[in-house]
């Protein structure tokens, strides 16, 4: 989908051009959870907030692109992902509209809900003084999702390497809100097939 016109308001950025290298083939984005695949279900999910959701992904004619097509969500082709996560992050930002907040969502979290998200999003009214907001474990170990302010905006543009967010957060600490989410769902991902499998035997998901 084309981008919307530019806008102030708040965004969500969900990170979709991984390789999932540790899959040892398959792809966890793709990965059924409830009957639905793992990236189409993180759209969902963010869609309910009500707020414009941009999805990054490494190029047109990858697979994910076909879970999430018929979606109301704007799709971003970044080539950068090659580079890894800081990569998807700076070039997914260079192509969005201005934004007030922008809401940084990993979708390999799986166990991230709609209300986890709006928890989240609702730090500016908790901490206003904080220039990010960031989901945590119950135990208040930093995760995801993070909330970023727009005044950070330009930091997107020269950050490098795959420490993702990290890159931004780190010189910004003293300004930074945890967010505690239930149990350790803010850093639970998914990223092997044993992680899979784990998971489907705790849950039956």
């Amino acid at each position: 989908m084309t981008a919307p016109a530019p806008s102030v308001g708040t965004v969500v950025l969900i990170l979709a051009a991984g390789q999932s290298s540790r899959m040892r083939g398959g792809d966890k984005l793709c990965e059924l959870v409830d009957g639905v695949p793992l990236l189409r279900l993180q759209c969902e999910r963010a869609l309910g907030l009500g707020l414009p959701v941009y999805v990054a992904l490494s190029s047109a004619d990858h697979p994910r692109l076909a879970l999430i097509a018929d979606l109301p969500v704007n799709h971003l082709i970044v080539p950068e992902a090659s580079e890894g996560m800081s990569g998807s992050m700076r070039g997914a930002v260079a192509q969005m509209p201005e934004w007030s907040h922008l809401l940084m969502v990993l979708p390999d979290l799986v166990e991230i809900e709609t209300t986890d998200m709006a928890a989240v999003l609702a730090g500016p009214t908790i901490a206003p003084d904080a220039l990010i907001w960031r989901g945590a474990t119950e135990d208040l170990q930093p995760g995801h999702p993070i909330l970023f302010d727009g005044s950070l905006r330009e930091n997107f543009a020269t950050i490098s390497g795959d420490q993702g967010g990290n890159c931004i957060v780190r010189p910004y600490r003293d300004r930074m809100h945890l967010i505690p989410l239930p149990d350790q769902r803010a850093r639970r991902d998914l990223d092997t097939p044993e992680d899979w499998a784990e998971f489907r035997a705790e849950t039956g998901r």
